[in-house]
């Protein structure tokens, strides 16, 4: 069909945009992104090994844009680099390696590993360097931009051996390019770089990039009705067949049966490039964006004839047609004695908008229809997040359809031609993905804000620095993906525009949805959950403005303390203050533009935002910054745990158990993410605050299940209850918490014969205890109770006779081990569709988890159903938590005992 030989393609735009970098990290941190400059050319793709996603973590840093993976294992030749070069926009995809520093040695993990039968996964304070996939954006009339990007980098002569120095020779290698520019540009790679180009099929990439990312991104679909975004999640069991709309210059319709199963069914020359070049024409505009721009500002009814102007203003609802339904689009032009300097370009930019939306919409319709489908994926840069596009598109297809079909959009949906040419590789390693193995993070850099940005990535830190510095000084604000002004613009339904404050369109506006994708293969789902697919972490839904607004506001108030906190970690020194500074500034972009947009950056929970902070302290150099406080605390505690373990030993076994549960109640008042908490340090001392929350434990509790516990415990009328086998504990804080809380309880279940596993924190966050500090605190305790000593020593904690036998305790003998395995992210709060394979293989032979702890607790898996029994124990310290939650008060205690749900 005609003008239809470049379907695939983005439309035109003369964005002066010189490059909008973005990763999908194949597990990895924010570091130097250039690989070693010594390197072999690319082999022919037929024989490329397998890439070894075996351990892969994520690195301590955990941010980028766009896509990243972390392969640590990784030494054979891979597929480095593939392109989709288009009419507009080259989309670049290339892996980089990174020496791994993992070190399996440790006797401790070794024997947790063992008794725990894994063999893959591996215990340690911060994962291992490895690889990445990075997706780069240039304009097409830049391509020589693009080839010096190359070209620094080295991505064309990689030695694809670590151990090797040697480069091959220029002229050996080939990279894996789709798109018009594939052709138009091969002889330029040749002279300029001595590679190769292997041309790929543009509709097989199209279609290859959006089953991975339908399969592997949970939140990857979403609808647009009426400016309101709601994600859409998709079971890859059952995900074809489905229609892609491929929207570049032209429009291609491609019916997807399966992996390498498609079709192309349909198509329309009446595209993108059909709007750039009409809206062209009519309005004189320079750039496709400042198009878009005028369709913002623009009232369609003055040039498009609608329902009512054919009625008198009236529906004609007899066939469902509002007023506001457009009847001709321009159709005022033919009755009206103007010319065409008489009319806005506003209004002729968003008629003509409105006019080939619809017609898109209805024509995908008419499609599904024809084929029996229900779903309908959009994509393609003539969509690039704009929302009066989606909204139209979306409307044409709900209206055509009676509500029948729903139109759905890709986050990704830039790099898809990319992603599949780097898939055409014959092995590369990315098959078997699944969703719970992505880890999607979103930092901040230069692409997040609005205006155009020139010049090379943020290469390091001190220049995301300085970048800060100056954005803030400029006074610039964060600017939302589609940022529009109201308008009284009517048409097809006659719905409002969405507003937001940003005052520029950038030609990438849907890829700033996209954040760093890191690939973890060590993520797996949490065997005991009881129905994965409908589990929820987040209990605050906050899609409620009303919650958002207060949350984002809690954050941004806890703000001042939380950088000095993070500033005195590190000595307080100039630099510490200089990113400490820049820490605070980034943050408060992100709640700026999640308060503007709160779909920015996926569905949005409170645990989002609460780790959206730990990563964003990790962006800006603070590993840990509560680890002085935490040292602190954990001494003092230590320091009175004997005498709390000799009062117990001296109850009787009922009054020892709710003794235990009250202790671990009140020691849970330790929450440096708490407000209140922080104002109650500045008036006591750790263990003046610890006997005060103890002494008003008084039951019932706002939320009371102890007597339900205590009878599955001790039994009733006689009757013996059977012990559990494993008891799997998360823990929350350091200092009291976890040692005159936690530790306690813990060691009830180990006088019982329960094994025992403690689950904390791959990483920091605020002042909760990581598994790599857990060790070192049973050390402690194990010097003053036998029962934790041999427990210990049994679970690999105490090696080499570490510590000598207590003389506190009473000698009970016990078989059960104590363990510690680490739960696989860095957030006070915890997404039990993804833990650490650690976690999941001590879950098999668990029959009790203990959730404890507002984040793990109340912020999330409140409502969280498991196979087996289930303890929940957390004080509120949030008041309007504690009325969302329980219609309690702070300080509130909630003890929830639930059995295993069939």
């Amino acid at each position: 069909m005609a003008g239809q030989e470049d379907e695939h393609d983005p439309i035109l735009d003369d964005k002066k945009e010189a490059e909008a970098k973005s990763e999908v990290c194949v597990g990895g941190g924010e570091r130097d992104m250039a690989p070693s400059t010594s390197g072999t050319s690319i082999h022919r793709s037929g024989s490329r090994p397998q890439l070894d996603l075996s351990k892969a973590e994520i690195q301590g840093n955990l941010e980028e844009r766009d896509p990243t993976i972390l392969l640590p294992n990784q030494s054979d030749d891979i597929s480095h680099l593939a392109l989709d070069i288009g009419g507009s926009l080259i989309k670049l995809l290339y892996f980089s390696r990174h020496e791994d520093y993992s070190n399996d040695g440790d006797k401790r993990k070794r024997t947790i590993k063992e008794r725990l039968g894994i063999t893959n996964g591996n215990l340690r304070s911060y994962p291992v360097l490895g690889g990445r996939l990075h997706f780069v954006k240039f304009e097409t009339h830049k391509i020589n931009e693009c080839l010096d990007f190359i070209h620094s980098k080295q991505l064309h002569r990689r030695d694809p051996y670590p151990w090797s120095s040697k480069t091959l020779p220029l002229g050996t290698g080939v990279i894996k390019v789709t798109g018009g520019g594939a052709y138009k540009f091969a002889d330029l790679f040749k002279e300029r770089l001595g590679v190769s180009i292997e041309k790929e099929d543009e509709m097989h990439c199209l279609v290859s990039g959006a089953n991975f990312l339908l399969k592997a991104i949970r939140h990857e679909a979403f609808t647009h009705m009426e400016g309101e975004k709601e994600f859409v999640q998709i079971d890859p069991n059952d995900l074809y067949p489905y229609l892609l709309v491929n929207v570049g210059s032209g429009v291609s319709i491609i019916k997807v049966d399966g992996e390498g199963k498609f079709e192309r069914v349909s198509g329309t020359n009446v595209g993108g490039g059909t709007y750039w070049g009409l809206g062209r024409l009519l309005t004189k505009c320079k750039s496709f964006d400042e198009l878009l721009e005028l369709s913002q500002k623009g009232d369609n009814s003055a040039i498009d004839m609608l329902v009512g102007d054919i009625y008198g203003g009236m529906d004609y609802s007899k066939i469902g047609l509002s007023a506001s339904t457009i009847a001709s689009s321009f159709g005022k032009a033919i009755s009206e004695n103007k010319e065409l300097d008489d009319y806005r370009p506003e209004d002729i930019s968003l008629s003509l908008l409105r006019m080939i939306s619809y017609n898109i919409g209805q024509i995908s319709y008419l499609n599904a229809l024809r084929f029996g489908l229900k779903r309908i994926f959009f994509g393609g840069f003539f969509i690039r997040g704009h929302a009066y596009t989606m909204d139209t598109i979306s409307f044409a297809v709900h209206f055509w359809s009676k509500g029948e079909m729903q139109a759905m959009f890709l986050r990704h949906e830039g790099f898809l031609g990319a992603l599949g040419a780097f898939m055409s590789y014959e092995k590369h390693g990315l098959d078997d993905l699944m969703s719970h193995q992505l880890v999607e993070r979103f930092p901040m850099g230069a692409p997040y804000t609005g205006g155009n940005i020139h010049g090379p990535p943020l290469g390091d830190l001190n220049e995301k620095i300085s970048w800060m510095e100056k954005f803030v000084r400029r006074g610039t604000e964060i600017t939302a993906p589609v940022p529009m002004t109201p308008s009284k613009t009517t048409g097809l339904g006659g719905f409002e525009v969405p507003s937001s404050r940003g005052s520029a369109l950038r030609s990438d506006a849907s890829a700033l949805n996209v954040g760093v994708l890191h690939f973890v293969p060590t993520l797996e789902v949490f065997p005991l959950l009881a129905d994965p697919k409908t589990y929820e972490p987040n209990t605050i839904d906050l899609s409620d403005q009303g919650e958002r607004e207060y949350w984002l506001k809690v954050l941004s108030e806890h703000l001042p303390d939380l950088v000095d906190t993070a500033v005195a970690s590190e000595g307080g020194t100039e630099d510490a203050k200089r990113r400490g500074d820049a820490f605070a500034r980034a943050f408060s972009a992100h709640l700026a533009r999640l308060m503007e947009e709160p779909a920015a950056y996926g569905k949005l929970g409170l645990a989002n935002l609460l780790e959206l902070r730990e990563e964003c302290l990790r962006e800006f150099q603070f590993v840990d910054a509560y680890r002085s406080i935490k040292q602190r605390e954990n001494e003092a505690s230590l320091a009175v745990l004997p005498d709390l373990l000799e009062e117990l030993d001296s109850m009787s076994e009922e009054a020892r158990l709710l003794t235990l549960i009250e202790g671990v109640l009140a020691a849970n008042i330790f929450d440096w993410g708490s407000r209140a908490c922080v104002d109650l340090y500045h008036k006591g001392t750790i263990i003046e605050i610890y006997r005060m929350s103890r002494n008003k434990m008084q039951r019932p509790w706002r939320v009371d299940d102890f007597d339900a516990f205590k009878e599955r415990m001790l039994g009733s009328g006689g009757k013996q209850p059977h012990r559990h086998k494993r008891a799997l504990l998360f823990v929350d804080n350091s200092g009291a918490d976890v040692i005159l809380g936690m530790l306690p309880l813990a060691r009830e279940f180990l006088r019982r014969g329960t094994e025992v596993v403690l689950v904390a924190n791959s990483l920091p966050a605020l002042n909760d205890v990581t598994a790599m500090e857990l060790p070192d605190i049973v050390a402690g305790a194990a010097k003053h109770c036998d029962i934790l000593r041999r427990a210990a020593e049994m679970g690999g904690l105490l090696v080499d006779a570490m510590v000598n036998p207590g003389d506190g305790s009473k000698k009970d003998s016990t078989s059960a081990p104590l363990m510690v395995v680490e739960n696989g992210c860095g957030s006070p709060c915890i997404d039990l569709r993804q833990v650490s394979s650690e976690l999941a293989a001590a879950a098999k032979d668990a029959d009790l988890v203990v959730l404890e702890g507002m984040g793990r607790a109340l912020h999330t898996n409140f409502n969280a159903q498991f196979k087996c029994e289930a303890l929940k124990l957390a004080m509120v310290k949030n008041q309007r938590l504690a009325e969302k939650l329980i219609k309690g008060n702070i300080y509130d205690c909630v003890c929830r005992y639930e059995p295993p749900s069939l």
